[in-house]
């Protein structure tokens, strides 16, 4: 098993169709109870465990994907109201080593259950015309909506195998 990618990386259809998009939106709704299923029970000392030899720790883990959803969130918002904005892209590491990373999970747990819900609301909401709507990533280049839709459907499992992995 690949511990850096234990889902292996994203990998994007070359023609992305309605039932793809519909199954990665209901991937990205049900994440937070799958995520709290996950680590509701877990100690303090579980928490603070890599998930793999010089990676983050599993609390590390649930924050990173608050930090990393809420700025997705905010990126769609921009695609969706602006002519293909240049997104700020951020160093996730360094967003890691933060000191509210060793807070309690809960509040981030929070963030993402609210988080979700409106977000997936407002997925489906989406036009096809929206869908095909894009940011500029000063890293990734030219990104569309649908595309990113997969991507964070992917990334919170990625995530949330590395946690599972870590438990077992």
């Amino acid at each position: 098993m690949n511990e850096k990618y234990p889902i292996g990386q994203f990998e994007c259809p070359a023609t992305i169709t309605f039932d793809e998009i519909t199954n990665w939106i209901d991937e990205i709704r049900g994440l937070p109870s799958r995520l709290i299923e996950v680590v509701r029970h877990l100690s303090d000392q579980k928490l603070d465990c890599p998930y793999r030899e010089h990676g983050w720790t599993i609390r590390q883990v649930v924050h990173h994907i608050a930090d990393s959803h809420m700025n997705a969130y905010i990126r769609f918002k921009l695609a969706l109201t602006e002519d293909n904005p240049t997104i700020k892209p951020y160093d996730q590491n360094e967003w890691a080593n933060l000191s509210d990373n060793k807070l309690p999970i809960e509040g981030s747990l929070q963030i993402i259950e609210s988080l979700h819900e409106r977000w997936s609301y407002l997925l489906r909401s989406l036009t096809d015309d929206q869908l095909k709507r894009t940011f500029h990533h000063p890293d990734s280049g030219l990104v569309t909506l649908e595309k990113n839709i997969g991507i964070y459907a992917w990334h919170g499992n990625h995530h949330l195998a590395h946690i599972q992995n870590a438990l077992h």
